[in-house]
């Protein structure tokens, strides 16, 4: 007799790797601990079922904040941008079908693990438009800016073009400042991979200084090319691509999942969170922040961080793996790090003035959790330095289930640290709590 298939997840999610013997700090900083990787039949798998927030519920801000609901009752908001006038784009966005990616029993059960971590709805596909009129924190006008789009996620306005990337190519819209909604069509400017496998779906852009360039992450299409290195061309990679005749080559390569994209103000350098391999180990692989160089390779499939050599790719490319880069500071295992904003020209207290703010959109692959908040990475001289700080905390409950998931972070024109929570469908501000009023 053939098991039904909630069986068969019961068992798979019954027969998993252990649990984590080094804490979520020894995999973080400049240098983390990297212990050999598991071997298990199965990998861990540890959800944090998504419920939402209760009502009146809200995140932990730290001390010295305050957080508030910029915005609710959106759709699976994933990612934001904020344009010169103020005004907030949001892009309420999931994954498009994958037909091959969701395909056998691995398919199947990748599918209800994401159902249950609040991933299993139905992409709105479009980008909304919050305004905050009055300046007191909230949005009080909201309207879909654009629709129909497929998959979107980064966005970037360049002079009087808005770019938006969607899973499969990156288009042009024209816009004019104040306006509250586009009806132009999209201009193609260059396509992504993409297909009917497309497992790292998200595709985020940012511009160059000078407005002559996009940079586009383009995450792998598998967890170590499980799928054939041919299924894989031109991803787990950031690409460049000139604005002006829309020509496009890889930038830097080996970058299994790379996401947010920011500019550290003091270098100049180009940034990068980046989403390591899973399924070996509630330890392995940390997640990264790293510096982006040109031509750059960052190891993936062959090894991670650095010249660590993952053994369940065949064949080995052991010249390749000498020449991959060391990434500049992890960020947990498995924390599934996604959003990052350059924390320059903030309002919140001095300790948040120089660095990084970091969204963790939490663990499926270990024993416990690992991520579920927002961070803040110092940095001095261009480059990370001490421990994080948690920013935002309490989305997942005592009992380890998930009020909402962090995912897009980015300032707002007055200072304050806009957070994306695709769980509990909220914009959340964060910023810098009123000073107590004095007893008369």
């Amino acid at each position: 007799m053939r098991a039904a298939p909630a069986l068969v997840l019961c068992a798979a999610l019954s027969a998993c790797g252990g649990p984590a013997r080094l804490s979520v700090e020894q995999g973080t900083g400049p240098d983390p601990q990297l212990p050999a990787p598991e071997k298990a039949l199965l990998p861990v798998v540890n959800i944090a079922p998504a419920i939402g927030w209760p009502a009146g519920g809200k995140p932990t801000a730290a001390p010295g904040l305050a957080v508030g609901a910029y915005a609710d009752a959106l759709d699976h908001p994933r990612w934001l941008y904020v344009l010169p006038n103020g005004d907030v784009l949001v892009a309420e966005t999931n994954a498009p079908p994958k037909p091959e990616d969701d395909a056998g029993l691995r398919g199947w059960v990748a599918k209800q693990i994401m159902k249950k971590a609040g991933a299993g709805v139905a992409s709105a596909n479009r980008i909304t438009l919050l305004r905050d009129s009055d300046g007191d924190g909230v949005a009080d006008q909201r309207s879909v800016f654009l629709q129909d789009l497929h998959s979107p996620f980064g966005m970037a306005l360049v002079g009087d073009a808005l770019y938006v990337a969607n899973t499969d190519a990156v288009l042009s819209f024209p816009y004019e400042n104040g306006q509250t909604r586009i009806a132009a069509a999209g201009t193609k400017l260059v396509d992504l991979p993409a297909g009917p496998r497309n497992h790292h779906w998200t595709k985020n852009l940012i511009a160059s200084r000078d407005g002559r360039k996009l940079y586009v992450t383009v995450g792998s299409n598998s967890n170590v090319a499980e799928n054939g290195v041919e299924a894989e061309v031109g991803r787990a990679a950031i690409w460049e691509v000139d604005l002006g005749s829309g020509e496009a080559r890889v930038f830097a390569s080996g970058l299994r999942n790379p996401n947010g994209l920011a500019w550290e103000p003091d270098s100049g350098e180009l940034w990068t969170v980046v989403n390591e391999r899973d399924e070996i180990g509630s330890d392995l692989v940390p997640d990264y922040l790293t510096s982006v160089r040109d031509g750059g390779f960052y190891g993936w499939p062959y090894s991670y961080y650095g010249q660590h050599v993952d053994a369940r790719v065949q064949p080995q490319k052991p010249a390749l793996v000498a020449q991959a880069l060391v990434p500049d500071y992890a960020l947990g295992p498995h924390t599934a790090s996604l959003g990052l904003v350059s924390a320059r020209g903030n309002r919140l207290p001095p300790a948040y003035a120089n660095g990084m703010f970091v969204g963790q959109h939490g663990s499926w692959n270990r024993q416990p959790l690992s991520g579920y908040k927002v961070i803040f990475v110092p940095f001095a001289d261009g480059k990370p330095r001490g421990l994080p700080s948690d920013v935002l905390g309490g989305f997942v409950s005592a009992d380890g289930k998930a009020y909402g998931r962090p995912v897009g972070v980015a300032l707002d024109a007055r200072g304050a640290l806009l957070v994306a929570d695709d769980v509990g469908n909220a914009i959340w501000r964060v910023s810098a709590a009123s000073p107590p009023v004095a007893s008369p």
